[in-house]
This record gives structure tokens, sequence and C-alpha cells, in this order.
């Protein structure tokens, strides 16, 4: 009923994928982990938008010799129409991209660049949460030495000092505008207390205003110089580090403000396959592959 033992791909589908009549001039390039950690590479055609044709291929691991030895199987004519391939900042993606499409410009993931800066932020949260645990725990047993009961201090919002840190986790990964009323007051005793903590929010947000206030990469060029100005003036470590690779990676992360491209496409259909995988959970008879190229993603 399958039509399995007819597949084309049968003999290959555990290790690849590779549908070249989907391909077109624009594309993305992302990995994801459908079971056990195990690594896919996925490479998906915009136009689609995530419905029939969006995928192009999918390749089990992430080293890019595989992956271009699988993506050589389509003609070079084809591939040379290939226009602009969005994609994250990781090495292996970007040799891929240059190997299977020279013709095209890469694009470096917006959300992949300003996810670098919060996760800095979050480091700087954390470096200060576990000097707090540190201060609690003295407090803990300098009172049990003295026979007194410790009472740790109660902020305006109720929090502890250790639980302000621990719940302004969600609000650092907000932008302002969308913080509820209670996320307010939390960061308001937040940033009183770690004047550090509200720096590194506020370049975070800033490199985030660049990409959505800018219209043209010499607009944007000169917002980041302005930025970086900014890193070198706090001396925040892990901004330093997400500075260093901005500008190792400045060129494809201004073609951003070409087309104004993303990977959210690539992300919504890796969660599209996460979704189709789970619901399949215990069909027998046809492998995972084959049910995937049945349905309309393919």
């Amino acid at each position: 009923m399958s039509d399995y033992k007819d597949w084309k791909q049968r003999e290959h589908a555990a290790d690849w994928l590779l549908y070249s009549e989907n391909i077109g001039p624009y594309l993305s390039i992302d990995e994801t982990s459908l079971s056990n950690g195990e690594l896919y590479t996925i490479v998906t055609n915009k136009a689609a938008k995530g419905r029939k044709g969006s995928l192009v291929a999918m390749v089990k691991g992430t080293q890019a010799s595989s992956v271009i030895e699988v993506l050589s199987k389509i003609s070079k004519r084809i591939r040379g129409k290939v226009r602009e391939v969005t994609l994250d900042m990781a090495a292996n993606m970007g040799l891929i991209v240059s190997r299977c499409f020279p013709k095209a410009s890469k694009v470096i993931d917006r959300f992949h660049v300003q996810k670098l800066a919060y996760d800095a932020v979050q480091e700087v949260r954390v470096k200060y949460r576990w000097q707090a645990l540190d201060q609690e725990n003295q407090a803990i047993e300098t009172a049990k030495q003295s026979n007194l009961p410790c009472q740790p201090e109660i902020l305006a919002n109720g929090d502890t000092l250790k639980q302000l840190l621990v719940r302004s986790r969600y609000l650092l990964f907000k932008h302002h505008d969308k913080w509820t009323g209670s996320q307010v007051q939390r960061s308001r005793l937040l940033f009183e207390r770690y004047p550090i903590i509200e720096r590194a929010y506020r370049l975070a947000t800033g490199l985030r205003a660049i990409f959505r206030a800018c219209k043209s990469k010499e607009q944007a060029f000169k917002k980041l110089a302005l930025w970086y100005n900014e890193v070198e003036e706090c001396g925040l470590d892990s901004f330093k580090t997400v500075a260093r690779s901005i500008q190792t990676h400045y060129l494809d992360i201004l073609n951003f403000f070409n087309n104004r491209s993303t990977n959210a496409s690539a992300v919504s259909f890796n969660a599209k396959i996460k979704a189709f995988r789970s619901s399949s959970r215990g069909v027998r008879g046809i492998p995972f592959f084959r049910q995937l190229s049945k349905n309309c993603l393919i």
C-alpha cells in the first residue's frame, strides 16, 4: 500500500534524501535533532513556505563532506541558479554553501546573531546568581554557628536575592516593551542591584534594534561600528566574544539587509518534521523517511 518496495530512494533513505526538483533560487540550510541527539542537515526551499515542495535535501550528520557529496548529485547548472542561502554561523554550513552553491550569497540568520547577545546577558546573570548562592550558604552557616535564625532579605516584590536572579531569566530574553507589570517591577529591582546586568541587556537590545530599524547595509554598518564602541567600553568579556564573532562574519550578516531574509522558514520546517515524527511513533511497516516523503512536506 505504501509502494515502499518501489521507492527510488529506499536504499539510502536512512542516510540521506534528495529532491532536486524542489530546488529554488532562495534556500535555507539548518541542522536539527530528530531523536537520541542524532543531528540531520536539512536544506529547504523558501518559496514553498513549509508546505509541499519544501524539502530539497536531508542528510544524516553535519559533516560538510557528507552533505556536499549528496548535494553534488544535483547538476551544477541547477545549483548555479541558487541566488541566496540563509544559514547560521557554523563553519561547516558556510563551507557547504560555498562549495555547492558558488553563485549564491550567504545570509547569516539575524536571530542566531541576536541569540549570541542574549546568551551573553544570561552569562552575566548566572555569574551573579552563583555569587548570591554563595552568600546565602555563608549566611546560613554563620547563623548555625551563632545559633540564630537565618533571615534572607525580602525585596519589594517578595523575591529573595537568589529568587530575583533566577526569575529574571525570561524577562531578559524579551524586549522591554513586552514586559508584564510584574516583570517591569522585577527588572527595576534587578537593575538597581546589578547595573552590569542592565548594561548587558541594553547592549543586546541595541543589537536587536540595528536589525529592526536599519534599512540598508551602509546604515547598519555604521550602527554596528557604534555598537562595537559600546562593547569595548562596557568591558564584558562575553560581549567582546560576541563582537569578535560578528566581525568575523560581518559581510554575511550584513547581507540580511539585501532582502531581509532569515532562517525562520527552516526552523518552522524542522518543527513540522519533529511534530510529524512524534505523531508517527508506533506506526509499523513504513519507515519514517518514507512516511515523510508521502506527507505534504515534500
